[in-house]
């Protein structure tokens, strides 16, 4: 069939602060919601509209009327959210972790464990078990009563990117790192079938087996719909912009939505095959997580900032301005001192300065010098670090940013970070040695 290729024009959009709450917003209004103290990772969207957020600061949201409950329990980012039903909810993340949550008491469990990050889930039709994609190269099907041993998906040849049910539950999708997607029996995790060895590495899926096709987006920009059971290609959306992060579906209105790194949007109609639109959505960054509404009027974007953007999907209005979420550590270098300069750029991600902690993946560095190493309290210290004998001066401060975390504390939870250069680092400790002090 006929490779059908069109190029949008694309939607200016104004960057002039708005705030707004989803409480108030109306069907087709933007807004966004604000709470999280990192990139947003992933979004789900449950039955009744409530929208689930999985963050880098090692928590998910649970947003009702533009109002969260908190789901505190990763030892690290978490990477993917899924609504179960049935007022259950499933995260994965950086700790390894599958974990089952009530929503209704905020109680929860681990569920399994990967030998790697794990990127993406996904839940069986009925919601009685849930698949997982890993950066160990493996995907896995879970019991959610944890009842059953899991299925293991075993062939990729690196990380397994995404994962998906058929709508019957008896298949499940995959793609990979390696370029490929497969299809496999989601009972005996038999493989049956790889669809395209795309040549570079596969970042998402979404399946449409109801309507015949299945759709990827790539790490060289790559999106593409295929038919199904054959694997030929249908339509073939790729722009100039890589890599293709995200993509969501609304069956409904037929609308699949496609999140790049340039943190553009490209809203395809699958039945017509044409893109309908395509338009900026973050104000910094590429496009990690993206969900559509119930009623398909809005679709939910999330990346580096630390809020959720809702545009609507009709006609994202150049109008519309987004919420600027003051990201300092991409204010222009030049406008900085060094040692602030290496602090946003280093640290800021994860840490805050002031007395109040804060929602981050890090501790408070309040009060830093002199202070023990995981000696915070109600902070999930790695046990390394909190059996340490480690004490924060100049001189361990100088070291960890020498060698490493990786090295100067191995086994810690503290992410790769190292600055070569010895005036950088002094001028970091140096800004510490204020800041965290006031």
């Amino acid at each position: 069939m006929a490779v059908e290729r069109w190029m949008p024009a694309l939607v200016a959009l104004s960057a002039v602060v708005l705030s707004a709450l989803a409480g108030s917003a109306d069907a087709q209004d933007f807004f966004t919601l604000e709470g999280h103290g990192g990139p947003i990772k992933d979004i789900a969207v449950g039955a009744d509209g409530t929208i689930l957020t999985a963050s880098f600061d090692n928590s998910v949201g649970i947003w009702r009327d533009g109002r969260p409950i908190w789901l505190e329990g990763h030892d690290a980012a978490v990477n993917a959210v899924t609504d179960l039903g049935g007022g259950r909810i499933a995260t994965a993340g950086d700790d390894f972790t599958i974990r089952v949550w009530d929503a209704a008491t905020g109680g929860g469990q681990v569920l399994g464990r990967h030998a790697g990050k794990v990127g993406r889930l996904a839940a069986a039709p009925d919601g009685a078990r849930v698949a997982s994609a890993s950066w160990d190269g493996t995907a896995r099907i879970w019991s959610v009563d944890g009842t059953d041993h899991p299925v293991k998906i075993v062939g990729h040849t690196s990380s397994v990117t995404d994962v998906a049910f058929s709508p019957d539950g008896a298949r499940i999708y995959t793609s990979s790192a390696d370029g490929t997607l497969r299809v496999w029996d989601a009972w005996t995790g038999e493989a049956l079938q790889q669809l395209v060895h795309h040549g570079f590495g596969i970042n998402t899926l979404i399946v449409s087996e109801d309507e015949g096709w299945i759709a990827y987006g790539a790490v060289d920009g790559g999106t593409r719909i295929l038919s199904l059971p054959e694997g030929e290609t249908l339509a073939d959306f790729t722009l100039d912009r890589r890599p293709i992060l995200a993509m969501a579906y609304h069956a409904g209105s037929h609308r699949l939505a496609v999140g790049d790194a340039q943190g553009y949007i490209m809203v395809v109609d699958t039945e017509e095959r044409l893109i309908a639109g395509d338009f900026r959505a973050t104000l910094h960054g590429p496009i990690w997580a993206l969900a559509f509404s119930p009623d398909g009027a809005n679709v939910h974007a999330g990346g580096l900032d630390n809020a959720v953007y809702s545009w609507p999907v009709a006609s994202p209005d150049t109008g519309t301005r987004m919420a600027d979420a003051n990201l300092s550590f991409l204010r222009p270098p030049a406008e900085l001192p060094n040692g602030e300069r290496q602090f946003l750029r280093k640290c800021s991600i994860c840490h805050v300065l002031g007395a109040e902690g804060g929602r981050r993946a890090g501790p408070t560095l309040h009060g830093l010098f002199g202070r023990p190493a995981g000696s915070v309290a109600g902070y999930g210290y790695s046990e390394t670090l909190r059996r340490s004998d480690i004490v924060w001066t100049d001189a361990t401060i100088d070291r960890l940013f020498e060698l490493g975390p990786d090295h100067f504390v191995p086994g810690s939870k503290m992410p790769m970070q190292r600055i070569a250069r010895p005036d950088d680092r002094a001028d970091l400790i140096a800004f510490l040695k204020e800041a965290t002090a006031r």
